[in-house]
């Protein structure tokens, strides 16, 4: 049974994500191959994602991994694992990033984009299908985001633009920590720590770009 329902815990992640990409390949304003272009990229990055957690499980239950490997590489990291690879993520778009390798503004636009999209979907296949009543507010919050990003993409400056989304989506999470006994995202319980953390980067992040841009940082 444990292992069935992490089989269908899978399946669902999955599903989101792939619907999450054909959403933003259909609702994305970019041209034709620029938006396969993308879609390239960030599934490029969601499998190092992948690989990163499970370096990450192997890390901190390196132990158990030295006596019976398999009992950690079977089966889906925890919360530990997905910090880890968020951690391990982010340095390495950054080391992109500098080494101009990568668009930071453009890929980290549609990063948040269809992170909204396969979240949403995510939510909603844990609502409807599996009565999940705790992700009604996660619902909310990511339908706000998402009419905010369809209203403000083209408006507002691109950094500006993610730095409110996240530091927006940031603090409605921390109102359901409050409201709920636990948070989660895709699935994976997220530490009042980590959403701090989370909150204090794209506030930093929105401040930056505040300067930058200007008072509002219209386009």
């Amino acid at each position: 049974m444990a292992s069935t329902s992490k089989l269908i815990s899978i399946s669902i992640l999955v599903i989101s994500v792939a619907g999450g990409i054909l959403l933003f390949y259909l609702m994305s304003e970019l041209p034709k191959e620029q938006r396969k272009k993308m879609i390239g990229e960030m599934v490029s990055q969601l499998v190092n994602f992948v690989l990163f957690m499970w370096a990450g499980k192997v890390l901190l239950n390196f132990s158990v991994f030295i006596k019976d490997p398999m009992a950690i590489l079977a089966y889906p990291g925890d919360s530990g694992a997905f910090y880890a690879a968020v951690l391990f993520s982010g340095l390495l778009l950054t080391y992109k990033v500098k080494r101009g390798q990568l668009e930071g503004l453009a890929v980290g636009k549609a990063f948040v984009h269809l992170l909204l999209l396969a979240a949403f979907l995510y939510e909603f296949i844990q609502y409807a299908w599996n009565d999940q009543i705790y992700s009604l507010g996660s619902l909310i919050i990511l339908a706000i985001l998402l009419g905010g990003f369809t209203y403000l993409n083209g408006r507002m400056a691109t950094g500006k633009l993610l730095g409110l989304l996240l530091t927006v989506w940031a603090c409605g999470m921390s109102v359901l920590m409050v409201l709920q006994p636990y948070i989660t995202v895709f699935g994976y319980m997220i530490k009042p720590w980590f959403l701090l953390l989370f909150f204090v980067a794209n506030l930093l992040l929105l401040l930056k770009h505040y300067r930058k841009d200007g008072r509002y940082g219209w386009n």
